[in-house]
């Protein structure tokens, strides 16, 4: 890794997902030692995937347990998995490939674990209904996954005026970005919160909030200065009808 060593730089979220093969989870531990950029890079990345994963959990069923474990024992144990010899040769290739894959894997499966959980026990019993959900629910997380992987991914983290804790992270490249929110009162009755995308002064919805969780953007982020938050009534506004109680100017 010495001879590329500029490439390090490149996987702080592949080090906070525990992407990284040995040699280069080795290597990037000696560079956080000296880069103070990257270990900020890193321990954001965590913090943003522990978030995002806590925005879109479902509690599971009350039913749930006793049902697995009514099943437990007719569920086989399967064989361990042996991965596949590689050739030496091809083992640079090969490694760099598999850790591009596994970012967004990995993004997703932290995600999804959680997302996922309490639709899959009643799936089955729900039919069409729950499959639907499932896709859906799958599809934001290939959303946000893609957007927390891509190369260009930028993160801001910020604390709203009513406490709320909060996480944005864009890509212009993919022109999308995703807002996490936590701790987020509820809005009242005849209420909600609505996010912003402030271009040059002007405000553009972006999106509606109720609750503690993850939503995609809506609207163009690649050339947004910030994300505001406000509090509307129910439905949303066409602009900001009180003051933000959060604007988080977005890095270059």
């Amino acid at each position: 890794m010495n001879q590329h060593r500029s490439d390090l730089h490149a996987l702080a979220a592949a080090y906070a997902l525990d992407a990284l093969e040995d040699g280069e989870r080795q290597a990037f531990d000696a560079h956080l030692q000296v880069c103070e950029a990257c270990r900020q890079e890193a321990a954001e990345f965590r913090a943003t995937a522990a978030r995002l994963a806590a925005g879109v959990a479902q509690p599971p069923p009350a039913s749930a347990k006793a049902q697995v474990l009514a099943a437990i024992d007719e569920v086989r144990q399967l064989p361990p998995r042996v991965p596949a010899t590689v050739a030496t040769a091809s083992a640079p290739a090969v490694g760099g490939m598999l850790r591009r894959r596994a970012v967004p894997l990995a993004l997703a499966a932290g995600v999804a674990t959680a997302a996922l959980g309490g639709i899959a026990v009643w799936q089955t019993q729900n039919g069409e209904d729950f499959q639907a959900q499932t896709r859906q629910a799958q599809q934001r997380l290939d959303t946000i996954s893609t957007v927390l992987a891509a190369p260009d991914a930028r993160t801001v983290h910020g604390r709203a005026a009513n406490g709320a804790l909060t996480t944005v992270v864009a890509s212009d490249r993919q022109n999308k970005a995703v807002f996490t929110a936590a701790n987020l009162p509820a809005p009242g009755e005849g209420k909600t919160y609505q996010l912003w995308l402030d271009h040059d002064g002007t405000m553009r919805p972006a999106g509606l909030i109720d609750h503690d969780g993850t939503v995609i953007l809506t609207g163009n982020p690649a050339d947004a200065g910030a994300v505001g938050l406000t509090l509307e009534p129910f439905g949303g506004s066409p602009q900001p009808t009180t003051d933000p109680l959060l604007l988080m100017t977005l890095p270059a």
